[in-house]
């Protein structure tokens, strides 16, 4: 039997059955080499060196990342939130920062911001041999060791979706976490959602848009019907102008909650989509009459007021404040864990998907209410429509000739090489390198027109 594949097993066999040596001696197993029995400390300007039998009886995240990846900058702020609020409360927990920096610049750059231990950057054997154990793929890769052997590997998506209520991290704790968060959701409303003690209003300045334009000579010389105080001062008061929509209003309604930020290139990118989506659903539903509606919020992941005022300046829907202590809980709550994210809410309150913007990608407006009949029959439509479509073709972006495929011909989820977006069931692919298409982004060529493409 291979020990390595079973920590229980190297454990016991490391410590011949005795249970106070499992923390030291696993530790030590996993961390040290022949040359070093310590960890770096990231608490001093001096590098100082702790003992990893000082780990001994502690909960013991190791933590796999790198300075030159985004996603993991951005869980490195999350993590050290968490750390410090552990730490403070005495909470026995420690991590262990495993580094896939690419020089020892960067490395000690990156350590600078993180207040745990690390592995020295010039023991690669170590780093390679906790890497091909714990098999990390990809990072940032949070690994949670217990005193008693056992061991979690989902520790990014517990962190970001629980924060400091996920510690201790056992299956007890965590079990416990999920029959909490299935009944929030179910007596979940958009009341509880979106209020909190002293706020129970969003922002909507397109009403005061039109206010503002209908009022005066200054204003109708100053602002199109378009632009906005957001962005720009109001030519008589001086400050932006905004009106507050109580939440209750949204009641009935079919809600977004449309989690984005201005920097954030993909929602750059799918904002004005959205937008004209948003559009067309209203002016469609507004033509059936009976009352039915839709609304989104923009849930703002904008860094400053500044950037939220600009960003907000473009919507024509409404808003929670910028900062507001929501944002973060709502971000919890629906495990968004990358922008943009769509989520919708039912008349009733109920989440109905997370999955709002692929949906829209695939479906356009014709994906609302976006439940699961409407995509049933959406679905059924798209298979109706696949069978008129030619098996083959050649598209303008691309030299090869494109193959029609589906997730049961292989086919399956693809970000679409001409739009950049993510794409599901049937697409146009190139059966040598791999390019794809979604149907309505075909745009059909000769073969000669096509083999004049540059490669891509």
């Amino acid at each position: 039997m291979d020990l390595d594949d079973n920590p229980r097993n190297l454990v016991q066999a490391l410590t011949n059955g005795d249970p106070e040596k499992i923390s030291t001696s696993r530790f030590s197993s996993l961390l040290a080499s022949k040359d070093r029995d310590y960890l770096l400390s990231s608490t001093t300007q001096d590098d100082q060196q702790v003992k990893i039998s000082d780990l001994e009886g502690k909960a013991i995240g190791l933590y796999f990342s790198a300075n030159w990846y985004p996603p993991c900058r951005n869980f490195n702020e999350v993590l050290i939130g968490v750390y410090e609020q552990l730490k403070s409360n005495g909470s026995n927990f420690e991590i262990v920062f495993v580094s896939s920096d690419e020089d020892l610049s960067a490395f000690n750059s990156y350590r600078e911001s993180m207040p745990w231990l690390s592995i020295p950057f010039s023991d690669l054997e170590t780093k390679k041999a906790l890497n091909r154990k714990f098999e990390v793929e990809g990072i940032p890769y949070l690994i949670i060791l217990q005193p008693d052997g056992s061991t979690l590997h989902d520790g990014v998506e517990l962190i970001y979706r629980y924060g400091i209520e996920a510690f201790p991290f056992t299956e007890e704790k965590l079990e416990e976490l999920r029959r909490e968060e299935r009944i929030k959701h179910e007596s979940q409303t958009l009341t509880n959602l979106l209020t909190n003690p002293g706020r129970d209003y969003l922002l909507d300045q397109t009403m005061a848009r039109k206010v503002c334009y209908l009022s005066s000579p200054a204003c109708r010389s100053f602002c199109p019907f378009t632009l906005t105080f957001a962005r720009y001062p109001h030519p008589t008061i001086g400050f932006p102008f905004t009106s507050e929509v109580p939440v209750d209003s949204l009641i009935g309604k079919t809600v977004g909650l449309y989690f984005s930020a201005q920097w954030c290139f993909p929602c750059a990118k799918f904002t004005p989509k959205l937008i004209s989506i948003y559009h067309k659903i209203k002016r469609s539903l507004e033509g059936k009459g009976g009352g039915e509606d839709f609304e989104i919020v923009f849930v703002s992941n904008d860094r400053d007021q500044s950037s939220f005022d600009s960003y907000y300046g473009t919507m024509p829907w409404l808003a929670l404040p910028s900062g507001d202590p929501i944002i973060r809980t709502l971000a919890k709550y629906f495990d968004v864990q990358g922008i943009p994210c769509l989520i919708i809410i039912d008349p009733d309150g109920k989440t109905v998907t997370k999955q709002g913007r692929n949906l829209i990608n695939l479906y356009q407006e014709n994906a609302y209410p976006f439940t699961c009949a409407k995509l049933e029959l959406l679905e059924k439509e798209m298979e109706e429509e696949a069978k008129r479509l030619p098996r083959s073709n050649y598209h303008a972006g691309h030299r090869h000739e494109l193959t029609l495929v589906s997730e049961g011909n292989g086919g399956g989820p693809f970000i679409c090489c001409d739009c950049d977006e993510q794409g599901s069931g049937w697409a146009y692919q190139c059966l040598g390198c791999g390019y794809e298409v979604h149907p309505r982004c075909m745009r059909a060529v000769d073969p000669a027109t096509a083999a004049s493409v540059q490669h891509t």
